[in-house]
């Protein structure tokens, strides 16, 4: 549920904070900064949560929903926490026709998400992307950093899946 910028709560005033105001601070606190300033709060906070957009809306003078329509619209914004690991899989052309849209299935069916979704337990979150410009590896995934190619879905699904049965 969106929070009106006048009435929510300013996110706690820490170091992260203060990263934030410095590069709010470099711009003369400008709406034309947006964008910069949102990609130094997700830096800080690692996700833009609801009070920080409000206090960005504020200290900017820009409307709230202004802000949280830029934090949406680009993909490297996220309003929600990332897992401990991260899973990436390409969906390109070449991907999916080679079963990356069989591999999104598996995850669903076995983990109980979807793509832009991290597992109850916050260990995995799983992102698509539209193309790695891997095509010779198709499928492909990216696993907390590590490209993995050609690979059958129960593979891919077995390592998430083991990553919330271990690292817990």
């Amino acid at each position: 549920m969106p929070v009106d910028a006048g009435t929510s709560s300013p996110p706690v005033r820490d170091n992260r904070w203060k990263l934030v105001e410095s590069t709010m601070r470099r711009h003369g606190h400008r709406a034309h900064a947006l964008i910069e300033v949102l990609h130094s709060a997700q830096e800080s906070y690692g996700f833009l949560d609801p009070p920080v957009l409000a206090q960005l809306a504020r200290d900017l003078r820009v409307p709230l929903s202004k802000v949280y329509g830029v934090a949406t619209f680009y993909n490297f914004f996220t309003l929600k926490p990332a897992g401990r690991h991260s899973c990436v899989v390409c969906t390109g052309t070449a991907c999916y026709i080679k079963g990356a849209g069989v591999i999104m299935s598996d995850i669903e069916k076995r983990l109980g998400i979807k793509a832009g979704e991290t597992t109850p337990d916050g260990e995995v979150s799983v992102l698509t992307a539209r193309c790695f410009g891997s095509c010779g590896l198709a499928p492909a995934a990216v696993l907390d950093g590590n490209v993995l190619g050609k690979l059958a879905p129960h593979e891919l699904v077995d390592k998430l899946e083991e990553w919330t049965r271990h690292d817990a």
